[in-house]
């Protein structure tokens, strides 16, 4: 695992490694450490549950979720796409499997989230959670959610970004709108952004100053053999974030087109450094 300004990360393949429950539990679990309190959240794009051999199997995304060992994990196509958008995960399962629960949201009745976006997380409670319809040529969406978690309260804005730079740009700089940064929460922006460039042709560039650090990209796409760095995890302040890989293992190479991402986010530091980053 190589380090890039104090942050790890890593692009080691899992080559069949399945996490044993007990290492889940040793390596993923709320660790406090001095001051700070380190937690996993990750992002996963579930391809409405079909995998590679083109199998609906929510039970295998399941079981992908399971081996991620997240406090709190951001899904994106959690939901079929039309008709009542019905929820495709059996969430009861979930939470008896992996003790995450989800979110909850106003909208459809037989949804599991917004726009297919659906946020779980663990050992926690939700203070507000807000829905946001994104802007472009697709239907797309983000919920920022307020979490009261054991390690200290926490922001995370979970979104999937549109299929044109265009419409990513307009996206981008809505979320920036809704994200209130003027508040001094612990943020962090999560999802399938679908922006793999980095400098000034990345459609993701008016983030920057308020998220980062932008060059922490794993290759999640292709989830067979991964080159484009999708999927992201970002942070407010940037020091938050202090870890990040894929989840690559036999198991989630199969089961979505997306390898899940996972990060060490560390809060309860002094003032989490946003002072120094107002």
């Amino acid at each position: 695992m190589a380090s890039t300004q104090g942050l790890e990360i890593s692009d080691r393949a899992g080559a069949g490694h399945q996490p044993s429950a007990q290492h889940q539990q040793d390596a993923f679990s709320i660790a406090a450490t001095g001051t700070h309190s380190e937690i996993v959240v990750a992002s996963y794009n579930v391809h409405k549950c079909v995998g590679l051999d083109r199998r609906f199997d929510p039970q295998r995304t399941m079981a992908v979720i399971s081996e991620i060992g997240a406090d709190v994990i951001a899904l994106q196509e959690a939901d079929q796409r039309f008709g009542d958008r019905a929820g495709l995960l059996d969430l009861d399962a979930v939470a008896r499997e992996t003790g995450l629960v989800p979110v909850p949201l106003a909208g459809r009745r037989k949804s599991h989230g917004w726009h297919g976006n659906v946020v779980l997380f663990r050992k926690g409670s939700v203070s507000s959670a807000r829905q946001i319809v994104l802007p472009g040529a697709e239907p797309r969406g983000a919920v920022i959610v307020d979490l009261e978690l054991e390690a200290g309260p926490l922001r995370i804005i979970a979104a999937h970004f549109g299929l044109l730079r265009h419409s990513r740009k307009l996206q981008a700089g809505t979320l920036l709108t809704a994200a209130e940064l003027h508040s001094e929460k612990p943020t962090i922006l999560v999802g399938d952004l679908n922006e793999w460039r980095l400098g000034k042709r990345s459609s993701l560039r008016s983030l920057e100053p308020a998220f980062g650090p932008m060059h922490a990209i794993v290759p999640s796409f292709p989830s067979r053999f991964p080159v484009l760095a999708l999927d992201r995890v970002m942070a407010r302040p940037h020091n938050l974030l202090t870890e990040i890989e894929a989840h690559d293992t036999a198991l989630a190479r199969i089961a979505s087109d997306h390898l899940p991402i996972r990060a060490v986010i560390r809060l309860n530091a002094k003032r989490n450094g946003l002072a120094e980053a107002a």
